[in-house]
């Protein structure tokens, strides 16, 4: 496979002034990554900092309730920061460091990785400046002062439809005016080369975790691993140490919104085609002329019209399953997680929940399945108690 690509997806789509500063970043981190200082600060900053292994959790209650396969949680909720970005942020931040820069930029849907970014600046004294949507700084309001309390600058984006596309887009163009000094976190396997690879790689510690807890605890691997997909740095990290397991199903949940056959969606599995966007070739929600198409999702999370190019990979050669959740669907698993197991997930985690529910009961009592929870739903529980007419606010 060419490098930078996967299959024909990935590549480098960008302006000629972010080339020479991705090559940069690209020998860098090949430096790096085999570098054994620089791998043991990571290792020390995932286990006394991020609180690494996350836990492997049998949701016994949830298990029996459907009469089907045994449910594993791997419980990213339980990280530094809430969820799963903090790895790939620790990783991305001290690689920054290395490389001389003083100044991290980010992008942000639901703020986690926003709220990640400020923490890893904060501990290893950088700026930072995080972009986001105006309509999600709305809707996440929590995590907008998180991120301004932790010593980050956040700016509303108010372009284009205010959500996680235009946050990147406006992320690339400050990065093009302040290379020098500056790094472009990116919080998913998302944009051009190294990037979809760099982040695969800071996330897969949740799959190495998970195969090690699994074999431990059952013997044997899963019979089918679950994550919420919008970018896909969750669940490639959930994915990508099973992925030699050919018996284990790898199934990613897309948020379908309002349903596939709308235009209030935001599967792009389901409902996109071929496209090139934000530096990468990949699959993309696009109207009929071509253009990036205006999406929709309860979970700014997930409110992206795109999906990782690995990702459109592994869906293409049909090493994994992408399956759409509605935000009904979601927000019912959502309650029912807490309800059952006492854990409030992100609403992102919740479209996991969701066809794990439908799923487990057509599996034997002997398979077993893990369900990546990417995130706490602390930031969630004012707009899901107003998505079914409670009056509160934040």
């Amino acid at each position: 496979m060419a490098k930078g690509r996967y299959g024909e997806f990935g590549g480098q789509y960008v302006p000629e002034t972010l080339m020479h500063e991705l090559h940069r970043l690209e020998d860098a981190y090949e430096y790096y990554k085999k570098d054994p200082q620089f791998r043991k600060e990571l290792h020390d900053l995932f286990c006394n900092y991020a609180n690494r292994p996350s836990l492997l959790y049998y949701a016994e209650k949830m298990t029996k309730d459907l009469g089907g396969a045994k449910i594993y949680l791997k419980r990213e909720d339980l990280n530094h920061t809430g969820s799963h970005k903090i790895n790939n942020v620790l990783g991305q931040t001290l690689l920054a460091k290395k490389m001389g820069k003083t100044r991290i930029i980010a992008e942000t849907g639901a703020g986690q990785h926003g709220v990640a970014a400020a923490t890893g600046a904060a501990l290893l004294d950088m700026e930072c400046e995080v972009f986001m949507g105006v309509k999600d700084t709305e809707r996440q309001a929590l995590n907008v002062y998180r991120m301004e309390l932790l010593g980050a600058k956040v700016h509303p984006v108010t372009t284009g439809t205010g959500t996680l596309k235009d946050a990147v887009n406006e992320a690339m163009r400050n990065w093009t005016t302040r290379v020098d000094d500056t790094a472009y976190v990116i919080g998913s396997v998302m944009g051009p080369h190294p990037y979809p690879m760099m982040v695969r790689d800071f996330q897969s510690v949740i799959s190495k975790e998970a195969r090690e807890q699994i074999l431990k605890t059952e013997g044997k691997l899963p019979d089918a691993v679950l994550a919420c997909v919008g970018g896909g740095s969750n669940a490639m990290g959930m994915f990508y140490n099973f992925i030699p397991d050919k018996e284990v199903k790898l199934i990613g949940c897309e948020a379908a919104g309002r349903g596939v056959n709308t235009a209030q969606t935001a599967a792009t599995i389901a409902t996109g085609k071929y496209g090139v966007f934000h530096g990468m070739k990949s699959y993309f929600c696009q109207n009929k002329y071509g253009q990036i198409a205006p999406v929709y999702s309860i979970s700014a999370g997930l409110d992206y019209p795109g999906i990782g190019p690995e990702h459109a990979y592994l869906y293409e050669t049909g090493r994994a399953q992408y399956v759409p959740i509605t935000d009904d669907e979601a927000v019912d698993a959502f309650e029912y997680l807490a309800r059952t197991e006492g854990i409030i997930c992100a609403i992102e985690s919740a479209h996991a929940v969701a066809y794990a529910r439908k799923l487990a009961p057509t599996m034997r009592k002997d398979q077993s399945m893990i369900i990546c929870l990417s995130g706490r739903g602390d930031k969630d529980v004012a707009a899901m108690a107003r998505y079914r007419g409670r009056n509160v606010t934040e």
